[in-house]
């Protein structure tokens, strides 16, 4: 059945409010970029040595167990690149890349193997990204504050009028029918590096990371009845 007195009546007189929160917190996870690449005049010989580099890289992400949170394997490319050559073309040499993504929860780890993957032969790596857990507690603290931060308003409109809240109608997330992306997640971005070295005889030294605070919103609408107030 359709409301037709949105706003109430004087016997139920309503009160609409929103409340927001706002939360700095320390991030959960971090994710790296790993592309590794090769490159020669022969197709097996690039394969291989790819593969190769591929193998190592992965068996130094998994050496560091549980402090691995993901670990993934994207896009592979081998592409020949072409030369003229008289009237035609011929495949002058070959470029191959592996894109390895990587996300850790141990920021003291994440330090020391940034470095070692950066100090491996032709590999570039990039990040780190900081970010929270979709479910991390820090989502639902913020969300229980905002609705907090809405009774107390609706509260304090109450009080100004000489009256009380009676009954609460309505609580929902803007945009609850049309739900939009964003809401109650974490802001984007952090800092970032980019490495690409050849390999050395010493071990570079590890990366000190500072974490990237992370930001986390919440708005709700609520809407009340109050005991009718005397004007």
């Amino acid at each position: 059945m359709t409301d037709t007195q949105p706003y109430g009546t004087p016997d139920q007189p309503r009160l609409a409010v929103h409340g927001e929160a706002h939360l700095e917190v320390d991030p959960e996870i971090a994710r790296i970029t790993i592309t590794i690449a090769t490159r020669g005049p022969d197709r097996r010989a690039t394969l291989d040595d790819l593969t190769r580099r591929n193998t190592h890289t992965i068996d130094l992400i998994k050496s560091y167990g549980d402090e691995i949170e993901k670990l993934e394997t994207g896009a592979f490319t081998l592409t020949p690149e072409l030369t003229k050559h008289g009237r035609g073309e011929r495949v002058r040499t070959y470029h191959g890349t592996v894109h390895i993504t990587v996300e850790l929860t141990d920021f003291t780890a994440l330090g020391e193997l940034a470095t070692r993957l950066a100090d491996l032969e032709l590999t570039r790596v990039d990040g780190p990204w900081w970010s929270l857990r979709h479910d991390s507690p820090a989502h639902s603290a913020v969300r229980r504050q905002a609705v907090q931060q809405a009774v107390v308003r609706a509260r304090e409109y109450a009080d100004a009028l000489g009256t009380t809240l009676a009954a609460l109608v309505e609580l929902s997330d803007p945009g609850a029918d049309t739900p939009t992306t964003g809401y109650g997640h974490p802001a984007g971005g952090g800092m970032a590096f980019r490495a690409a070295a050849p390999g050395t005889a010493e071990p570079a030294p590890a990366l000190d990371l500072e974490p990237q605070r992370q930001s986390v919103h919440a708005r709700v609408n609520a809407r009340f009845i109050m005991t009718p107030p005397n004007l």
